[in-house]
């Protein structure tokens, strides 16, 4: 349908449109005329994302001025849900305007679920896929290899085809309108012979929708990268924001463990073998980047890589990244390496402790320059001395360094700032306290730090989805001042929903989910007793989640010793969610399966796990909903016991309510 919202024409492409759909466009397009920010709530299952694009892609059409359109999801797969919608909206718009609403809009994701290289692809995880993939790209191997070739001498070194095409093309390499896929953009990679990862990342400048994943705004090491170059009139959506202040805290926090440490002073030894090696056979390479370091990294521009090479980004916001020459103390290779050698035997040291410690950042530094001679000012250029160091001795399996990466990067946040932040050494996890296991933790507890760049660089960021209550709390814990904040109602035309709580079993027994009670072998057995009667019951499709993968791994265990499962399977067959995407993605395919043939199924998975976030359980797939439980966070965690006081002293928010609004 094509209505009239306030003078701006827009373009929804289905036949009716819910009341609470109509207010939430109110709201977005009184956020879009006052050029400012906002925070919407609207129930899961009323079409929220399609109202999102509709409104704002209509806007953009009546409104050539606004910038484009970046939405962020949580996982891959609700960005491909908001492309299929986007596409069909798309489609829509052809239809009654013709080629003048023709809009770029792609999705953008890691090497891993873009390659198209068959050996690159078929490699396991996502690091070593962008290691693989830098072996073959970085543009000293390409250098290389050219050189051997134009001497007509046989070369080692392999290139990758899909890239060298891509670069041949240079600026001819574009992507005609449309709406693409991550499929999409694999099928044309390979229609083309272009790389579909690197032409996605070029065609971001001139996209209308860009839909990515939250780290590609929030993580200072991937937006240096990724989103550096957007214009301030981008419109920001960040869709099923619920978790955003976790994301935030999580991509500012660094965790260090014992073999973390011994894994970085391996990486130590490695890079000093290479700095000698170097001073033998390229001594030249190790003397320019001596002279571009007394200069200063940034003003010399040996940070912004291109290619292959730009594994590595700071892990600080931008703005707090010092423009300075590198201390004169770390611009030599060997007494950087000779740097982080004492900067990780001194935390080796710090993580023989046998009582917990608790410090700010300031009393921590002050610690390490009586301790190691090491000041927060050298601290701060860690990151970016090991970039360059890496750069330096044409270094392409990053993966390999991933400790002592890891190690730099706590040094440079914890130089870098000293209010939000607490460091936290536990020898052991309290709930094993004979297993030593220490864990020197950097805790981030501002999550307005990470995603003040966005609200400050954008001219409107929108904070939505199904569940945001208490609502007033978002600007808070984020630092912003909304100009529209609505909780928006669902309609519904008939009583369609029944919540049933049970607090007892049915031999009336309390159950719950209590740290104290878990292991109660009576509340185990009403848990299961409850999932057969409903699996009895309960046509097609059930879902069930529990409140951490533990308790899930724990119950079911206890399920299948007692029977409980069997039960269950006479009924309806039993899929489980895992902790990886491949199991789980093929335990979904046949849960769907066989709801489909009628067998029906019980799915059981977790609150805050990939399937409670990014899939929808609709019509058949989900007759019934069990929440074991509520998914309160360990309550007992030093580090949420210090975010707690950081948000009492400094956002006057109640612990209680702090609580309660994240579970």
């Amino acid at each position: 349908m094509i209505f009239n919202l306030e003078g701006l024409t827009v373009y929804f492409p289905y036949e009716y449109v819910y009341p609470e759909q109509y207010k939430y466009m109110l709201e977005l397009k009184h956020g879009l005329d006052a050029k400012g920010h906002g925070c919407l709530e609207m129930p899961t299952g009323t079409g929220k994302t399609i109202t999102c694009l509709a409104l704002i892609t209509s806007y953009q059409l009546a409104h050539p001025e606004c910038g484009k359109l970046i939405y962020c999801t949580r996982t891959v797969p609700e960005m491909e849900k908001v492309l299929a919608e986007l596409r069909v909206l798309q489609a829509y718009r052809e239809k009654h305007v013709g080629k003048a609403s023709e809009i770029m809009a792609l999705g953008l994701s890691s090497r891993k679920n873009m390659c198209i290289h068959p050996r690159v692809a078929d490699e396991g995880s996502r690091e070593s896929v962008d290691a693989r993939c830098r072996r073959l790209t970085a543009s000293w191997v390409r250098e290389k290899h050219m050189d051997c070739v134009s001497r007509e001498e046989e070369t080692s070194t392999e290139l990758c085809q899909f890239f060298e095409d891509y670069e041949k093309e240079g600026p001819d390499a574009v992507l005609p309108p449309g709406v693409y896929t991550l499929a999409d953009l694999r099928e044309f990679g390979r229609k083309k012979g272009w790389c579909p990862y690197f032409l996605a990342r070029h065609m971001i400048g001139v996209a209308n929708v860009v839909v990515y994943n939250y780290q590609y705004l929030l993580d200072p090491k991937v937006s240096s990268l990724v989103s550096r170059e957007l214009e301030k009139e981008c419109v920001v959506v960040f869709d099923e924001a619920h978790n955003i202040d976790n994301v935030c805290i999580e991509a500012l926090s660094v965790n260090l463990r014992q073999q973390t440490l011994d894994a970085a002073g391996r990486n130590i030894t490695s890079l000093s073998g290479k700095i000698e090696r170097a001073k033998q056979t390229d001594a030249r390479r190790l003397r320019e980047e001596y002279a571009r370091l007394v200069d200063g990294l940034a003003q010399q521009g040996v940070l912004r890589r291109g290619g292959g090479e730009d594994a590595l980004q700071n892990p600080v916001i931008p703005d707090d990244i010092l423009r300075e020459a590198v201390p004169g103390n770390i611009r030599r290779a060997e007494h950087f390496v000779a740097f982080l050698r004492r900067f990780v035997e001194y935390l080796k040291t710090r993580m023989r402790a046998t009582q917990v410690e608790q410090e700010t950042p300031a009393a921590f530094l002050a610690h390490l320059q009586r301790s190691a001679a090491i000041d927060g000012k050298t601290l701060k250029f860690c990151y970016d001395r090991l970039t360059s160091l890496l750069k330096t001795l044409e270094i392409v399996d990053t993966e390999e360094y991933n400790a002592v990466s890891l190690v730099a990067d706590f040094g440079t946040l914890v130089g870098t700032y000293q209010a939000g932040f607490s460091l936290i050494l536990e020898p052991y996890d309290e709930r094993y306290p004979n297993i030593p296991d220490p864990v020197f933790q950097l805790c981030c507890l501002d999550a307005s730090l990470a995603v003040r760049p966005v609200f400050e660089k954008f001219q409107s960021v929108f904070i939505t989805s199904g569940t945001l209550s208490p609502i007033e709390l978002y600007p808070r814990l984020l630092s912003f001042n909304p100009v529209c904040i609505s909780s928006l109602p669902m309609t519904l035309t008939r009583e369609c929903l029944c919540p049933v709580v049970i607090t007892r079993g049915a031999d009336q027994q309390a159950v719950s989910t209590k740290f104290d009670m878990r292991d109660d072998p009576g509340v185990i057995q009403n848990y299961g007793r409850i999932l057969i009667d409903l699996a009895a019951t309960v046509p097609d499709g059930l879902v069930a989640f529990f409140v951490s993968y533990s308790y899930m791994e724990q119950i079911v265990s206890k399920w299948h010793e007692t029977g409980v499962l069997q039960q269950v399977m006479q009924h309806k067959l039993v899929f489980i969610e895992t902790q990886d995407v491949v199991e789980t993605s093929l335990a979904l395919d046949n849960y769907r399966r066989a709801c489909n043939c009628g067998r029906g199924a019980v799915f059981l998975s977790v609150a805050r796990g990939k399937v409670a976030e990014g899939i929808d359980f609709d019509r058949h797939y989900g007759r019934a909903v069990i929440m074991y439980g509520v998914p309160y966070q360990y309550t007992l965690s030093r580090v949420l016991r210090a975010r707690l006081e950081y948000l009492r002293e400094t956002f006057q928010i109640k612990e209680a309510d702090f609580l309660v609004f994240d579970a």
